[in-house]
């Protein structure tokens, strides 16, 4: 195996294994015990992979300020986590501990006028 293939595979398992620590709900350095994981190779890799990912999916023409607006403050009302109130009055519900990638890949998809 050529050292680029060792490479992206290498990535591939931690970008995995950060969004598992993601959805996990546990703090890092116990996700990281809990695996055997030295923590510093986890925030190193962490840091590695997001340098990676384009800046701007979206695009530059977008440089309006986002805000937000408390739905619901009671127990349960949310289980989406947020959720994004679009122009015309679309609505977009996140779910806690979504990863950045699928999340800049559903915005982009809706268009970048939109969000």
């Amino acid at each position: 195996m050529n050292g680029k293939k060792h490479d992206d595979g290498k990535a591939r398992h931690w970008e995995r294994t950060i969004h598992e620590a993601t959805r996990s709900g546990i703090s890092i350095l116990e996700f990281c015990r809990q695996r055997g994981l030295q923590k510093s190779q986890f925030y190193w890799w962490r840091r590695r992979l997001k340098a990676r990912r384009p800046q701007r999916i979206l695009g530059k023409q977008n440089k309006r300020q986002a805000s937000f607006a408390l739905v619901s403050d009671k127990p349960g009302m949310m289980d989406a986590g947020i959720e994004l109130v679009l122009e015309g009055g679309r609505r977009l519900r996140i779910s806690k501990g979504v990863d950045e990638i699928t999340l800049r890949t559903v915005l982009a998809a809706m268009g970048s006028n939109e969000c």
